[in-house]
């Protein structure tokens, strides 16, 4: 950036406030380029190296030109150069954190995107998904912690939801609330169901008063919670709260009952409940669209806002906004675990790239106690990936599936995968 030199040299009143003037104009030329920048549709092939220079701030390569300009160095306005590096938020960064020992265990049978899971002892259930964007996979596959072993394969409802789906469990009956049906980006429905895992038989829930695309969903004080996600167009947020009353896998209401909305709609938040406290963390405004008359509902971008607000319920019913997360993060419906008191979550997606526009994934692990409402940094994953299916069992972390990046120096994500890794966390925590 061209910097200007006070002299020693005595300056006259009118000369003095010349320089201030020149000053004013072109750093207001200099601000209005960068939010230009920022903010243009355009989009650039090039894999982004990010190096950490101080914290809160990291460089990243220009994508225009390699001219730099020498320190200390006026440029002239009226050149076409830009400056090599640029100074961003260190959101778009990987956050200092320490190495984690990971272990790779038997993949799950297929890869799966944007899928769900619930653990229930040592067995953990993991729920459909994208397989890629044309297919969805409509069955339940189950890995046992303790033999560490897929151990079986059943189909889900063919009226269920595919993916971005809501579940919680008691203990033994998994609540399945809407999602999408289907693959590509086609809508929401307001189908529900529940699965008795002693049986593996299914039934049928009311419906929710509206379709929603991967809302908030927590079983807390004997109800269902439903909470925000995405309309019936999966792009504009909701704001709508419900519950449903539930016992021994059966609804004690014909209805949802609506609740006190949460501040921030949006899906692909975490919800958690711990200590009898309602939790909703992080998460994202607005989402692929569908092409306007689409045969085949192809996908087509819209603008995302992605967030790291952390709200929480208690015995007062209302709202209260918590310490955020350590960077915005989304795409974490099913990538947390609770574990002495702390919520472990794994994964995600932050923020776009502000020049090239291109989504950019999380590859740490983060944990936030809540006795002390402090978030920190516990670890890195093996890679960048989001839509984690997570677990925790005698003391290891487990995660699997999703969205992989394209490799250390480039987070867009890539490969849909189906790797199963575990790390011991008990020492960390």
């Amino acid at each position: 950036m061209a910097r200007f030199q006070l002299l020693h040299s005595p300056l006259s009143a009118t000369k003095f406030v010349f320089l201030v003037w020149c000053g004013a104009i072109l750093g207001a030329t200099l601000v209005a380029t960068f939010f230009w920048a920022s903010f243009s549709s355009s989009h650039f092939s090039i894999a982004p190296n990010w190096v950490i220079e101080s914290p809160g701030t990291i460089v990243v390569p220009n994508t225009t030109t390699t001219t730099t300009v020498p320190p200390n160095k006026e440029e002239d306005p009226n050149s076409a150069r830009k400056h090599a590096e640029r100074i961003l938020s260190a959101t778009f960064a990987d956050l200092l954190a320490p190495d984690l020992l990971w272990e790779q265990m038997p993949s799950a049978p297929v890869p799966r995107l944007d899928g769900a899971s619930i653990q229930i002892g040592d067995i953990f259930y993991v729920f459909s998904g994208y397989g890629s964007l044309d297919y969805v996979h409509s069955h339940v596959d189950v890995y046992n912690f303790s033999s560490n072993k897929w151990v079986d394969k059943f189909a889900t409802p063919k009226d269920m939801g595919h993916s971005h789906l809501g579940v919680a469990t008691d203990g033994r009956y998994i609540y399945v609330i809407s999602g999408q049906y289907g693959p590509q980006c086609r809508g929401p429905t307001s189908r529900s169901f529940v699965l008795d895992t002693q049986t593996k038989k299914w039934k049928s829930l009311p419906p929710l008063p509206a379709p929603r695309y991967s809302p908030a969903t927590q079983l807390w004080r004997g109800r269902i919670h439903a909470m925000g996600g995405g309309k019936e167009n999966r792009h504009t947020p909701a704001l709508d709260h419900w519950s449903l009353a539930v016992k021994d896998g059966e609804a004690l209401e014909k209805e949802w009952r609506t609740e006190i909305p949460i501040p921030r709609g949006g899906p692909h938040r975490a919800c958690v409940v711990v200590n009898d406290r309602l939790y909703a963390i992080g998460g994202q405004e607005g989402d692929f669209m569908a092409k306007p008359n689409s045969p085949i509902f192809k996908c087509s971008r819209r603008h995302e806002v992605i967030y790291a607000d952390v709200y929480m319920l208690d015995d007062e019913m209302k709202w209260k906004i918590l310490p955020p997360m350590p960077k915005p993060n989304s795409h974490i419906e099913c990538a947390w675990v609770v574990v002495n008191n702390s919520i472990i979550i794994t994964g995600g997606t932050t923020e776009k790239h502000p020049v090239t526009k291109r989504m950019i994934l999380v590859g740490e692990v983060f944990q936030f106690n809540t006795e002390t409402q402090k978030w920190s940094v516990i670890g890195k994953l093996p890679y960048r990936v989001k839509t984690t299916l997570t677990g925790y069992w005698n003391g290891w972390l487990y995660f699997t599936s999703g969205q992989r990046d394209r490799g250390p120096d480039n987070p867009q994500p890539q490969k849909v995968v189906s790797d199963l890794w575990r790390t011991k966390l008990s020492a960390l925590i």
